[in-house]
Formats: C-alpha cells, structure tokens, sequence
C-alpha cells in the first residue's frame, strides 16, 4: 500500500445515525486496521447523571463540547498510531453539531492543525437497518436531518464527501479502501 502523508492517514466515516458507520469500522478494524469509537457513544455510555448536558437530549451544546473535548485527545493519540486510522464520525461531527446548537461556525485556526483525509466517507440514511437504543434515542427523521448537515457541512470546511452505497459491510469497508487509494493517487 502507497504510505500516507501524515494527515492523509487520519480518515473519517461520518453520516446519518443508524447508517452503518460502526460495523464498517469492525470490519476494517478486523482486517487490521486502527479505529476509533465514535465520541458520542462512548460519552452517553459514560454518563451517569441522566440530567447532565453532557448528554445530548439534555443539551446538544453541552454534548458537543464535551465531544469536542474527547475528538481532541482521539486525535492526538491517533497521530501516534502508525499506519491508516480509520475515526466514527471524529472532531468535524462535534464542531458541526456545535454549530448547530449555537450557530458559531468553528475557527479556521483551530480547524487547519487537526485536518484529517480530505475525503471523508458518510453512510446516507437507510430506514431498514436504523436502531434506536439506549445511545441513539432520535428518531430516524432527526438521524436524516443531522446527515443532511453533515453532508452540507463538510464541504464547506474543505472536504471531500464520498457517499458510500447501501450494500453489505465487506463491499462498504472495500470501496472506503478503493477510494482511498485512487485519492493518493491523484
């Protein structure tokens, strides 16, 4: 595989809540590759205070800088992992959804140190294998709106949005790969 330049190696699967994100991570997680844990799940599942504004029916802001915080030390850590890191959803998701909550777009200058991939894959809405449960208590409308952000948003911070296909997770974790590799070369 062609070497990545250093924050070519930091990729990003983003889109709609229920998309499929994390079982493409388990797969390519399963085939070697360094993943990380979407902040959000790993800060509800922390949370023991049900009236924290940590969580993000309480509080989208107060979630957000709180996943904001977590994707900061993800980040750096993964600067230290060798090889393709592969991020569910990651500090751009935050910033995103803490310009939703508050309407303050995030800095340039905070942004440009901690660039991940230009091309960034998200999972589009798709009804059939959206779960609600404890972590993810939206429903799937609210999971299609938060997609229709992302999709807006990550283009206006310089990103590439590939949208992956509804298909099986191989074929989904294959073509993040293929994709990836025909962006380095060109």
């Amino acid at each position: 595989m062609t070497p990545f330049p250093e924050r070519d190696r930091l990729v990003v699967l983003s889109g709609c809540s229920g998309g499929g994100k994390s079982s493409i991570l388990e797969e390519l997680a399963r085939r070697g590759y360094a993943t990380v844990e979407e902040p959000g799940r790993r800060i509800v599942k922390a949370e023991t205070d049900p009236a924290s504004i940590r969580l993000p029916w309480n509080s989208l802001a107060g979630f957000s800088q709180a996943a904001i915080e977590l994707a900061l030390d993800d980040y750096q850590r993964a600067l230290d992992t060798p090889g393709l890191v592969f991020f569910d959803r990651g500090l751009i998701d935050a910033l995103l959804a803490l310009q939703h909550a508050t309407a303050q777009p995030p800095s340039d200058d905070f942004l440009n140190p901690r660039r991940y991939h230009r091309l960034v894959f998200l999972t589009p809405p798709w009804e059939q294998i959206y779960v609600a449960d404890a972590e993810r208590r939206h429903a799937f409308a609210e999971a299609t709106r938060e997609y229709e952000r992302l999709v807006e948003g990550y283009p206006t911070l310089g990103y590439d949005v590939s949208i992956l296909p509804r298909t099986d997770i191989a074929t989904r974790a294959d073509i993040v790969l293929e994709r990836l590799a025909a962006a380095t070369q060109e």
